[in-house]
């Protein structure tokens, strides 16, 4: 069974934000970065992870993408400062 997790993708430091769910990080943050996801993040250009919350279980991670992507902008910039103030791409973190 793979770790389901929320994740945050941005643009650029305070730039464009999106939030999405997946079961397999790596593979699912390499489409964005490559451009092989069609849509709101390859328009956009948004391919910087920059947040990643694992859950237990896929339910849960869904529910909790869905509550994300209902807050504000101001929270959500305040959810990635507060463990990631520089905004770092967290990808490379991944692969080590």
């Amino acid at each position: 069974m793979k770790q389901p997790f929320v994740y945050i993708l941005a643009s650029r430091p305070n730039g464009t934000l999106y939030v999405g769910v997946t079961s397999d990080l790596r593979q699912r943050v390499y489409q964005h970065r490559m451009g092989e996801v069609p849509g709101f993040t390859k328009r956009y250009d948004i391919k910087q992870l920059v947040h990643v919350e694992p859950h237990d279980t896929m339910p849960d991670a869904i529910q909790r993408e869905k509550r994300i992507k209902k807050w504000r902008r101001a929270w959500k910039i305040r959810l990635i400062e507060e463990h990631n103030p520089d905004w770092l791409d967290l990808f490379d973190q991944l692969n080590s």
